[in-house]
């Protein structure tokens, strides 16, 4: 079941098939235009996504290190998202902004929820809400993109394929070491993941839902902070 609200909402062109197949659910047009008005709070959240998405990685790479493929996976991925974290925080400095603390937005906390409580349904759900993260992030990524200055835009549109080949690692491994379909599990979770990214919010972060009365921070005050 879908979101009433975001029914009418399409992919932006840019978006891999497998993703919005995968997702089924646009973002709303809304949160790409309040995040693009406040570079800010869009860049440090989505740096902080990136360190969390490598701390992720390493956790699971220690966890559950019987498992060959997922350590080479993990392990991989982790570099690459570190390497993200890297370059947005330097992009970050160029454009004048200060890093500061800032909240999460409750969404990767919400999907983390819904995870099994033993093993192995616990790593089955994790990697499908890891597939979850990644494949929003790059329909993000090319969402927002037309909307940004052309460094960033450059930027995010060169994450795309990263982010599809993060998303299609986390659902292969779900599917290897899952012991039947995950199909009615990915469905599951996907719903989940639907009322997530359709809540509103009141703080523009990477993976808010659409705004109501966002705080917005301009550029030149965010690097007085």
């Amino acid at each position: 079941m879908r979101p009433s609200d975001v029914t009418d909402a399409v992919f932006a062109p840019e978006v891999p098939a497998a993703i919005a197949s995968f997702l089924e659910v646009p973002s709303l047009l809304e949160w790409a235009e309040a995040a693009a008005a406040d570079l800010p709070s869009l860049l440090i959240d989505h740096g902080n996504c990136e360190l969390k998405a490598a701390s992720t990685a390493l956790a699971l790479l220690h966890r559950y290190a019987q498992h060959e493929q997922l350590v080479w996976r993990m392990s991989r991925l982790a570099r690459e998202e570190l390497r993200h974290y890297e370059q947005v925080r330097k992009i970050a400095r160029q454009m004048g902004i200060t890093w500061r603390t800032l909240s999460a937005s409750g969404y990767a906390a919400g999907l983390r929820a819904e995870v099994a409580g033993n093993d192995p349904d616990k790593l089955v759900d994790t990697l499908i809400v890891g597939a979850l993260i990644e494949a929003r992030s790059c329909e993000r990524f090319a969402m927002i993109a037309p909307l940004l200055p052309e460094n960033l835009a450059k930027f995010y549109r060169g994450l795309l394929a990263s982010e599809a080949r993060h998303f299609q690692d986390y659902l292969n491994l779900a599917e290897q070491i899952a012991d039947t379909s995950i199909a009615d599990r990915v469905d599951e979770l996907r719903r989940a993941e639907h009322r997530l990214i359709a809540s509103p919010a009141t703080q523009i972060r990477f993976h808010s839902g659409p705004p109501i009365a966002c705080n917005v921070v301009p550029i030149e005050q965010a690097s007085r902070v």
